[in-house]
């Protein structure tokens, strides 16, 4: 794991575990769209919390934190001698079937599953199963 992801997801732990006791105050009714972890659960925020609540600020710490997302689309196990081999035209045999849904990582943590698609000459994915929000903040700890 590169220094900046291990920087990265230590960010992100340290806003998790200052938000997970967040009470959000209902000054208002009008909702500004931001969630918030409340005990245990995710509420929405609303306009004077946003302006009063230092714990909504330090939730919007973690959503400016950049991620570095990837597909995998199979893994392989190979001996040193087997990769020094390796070479244009070798074709390495993946663990997962043709077909079979790929996984979107985070941080090489799994958020969702999904298939190959072509967006504008690029590949991309359609997701098609995606792990909870409680799932994945669980995941970073």
């Amino acid at each position: 794991m590169s220094e900046e992801t291990e920087r990265q997801e230590s960010e992100a732990q340290e806003a998790v575990n200052e938000t997970e006791s967040t009470e959000v105050e209902a000054g208002s009714d009008e909702p500004s769209g931001k969630l918030v972890k409340s005990g245990g659960r995710a509420v929405k925020a609303t306009k004077s919390s946003k302006s009063t609540n230092p714990e909504i600020e330090k939730m919007e710490r973690i959503l400016d934190i950049p991620l570095v997302l990837s597909a995998q689309l199979g893994t392989s196990r190979m001996l040193v001698k087997e990769l020094l081999q390796l070479g244009p035209g070798s074709v390495v045999e993946l663990d997962k079937l043709a077909g079979e849904p790929l996984e979107v990582l985070v941080n090489d943590k799994l958020v969702a599953r999904g298939e190959v698609v072509m967006v504008n000459e690029k590949f991309g994915v359609r997701l098609t199963d995606v792990v909870s929000p409680t799932e994945r903040v669980q995941k970073l700890r």
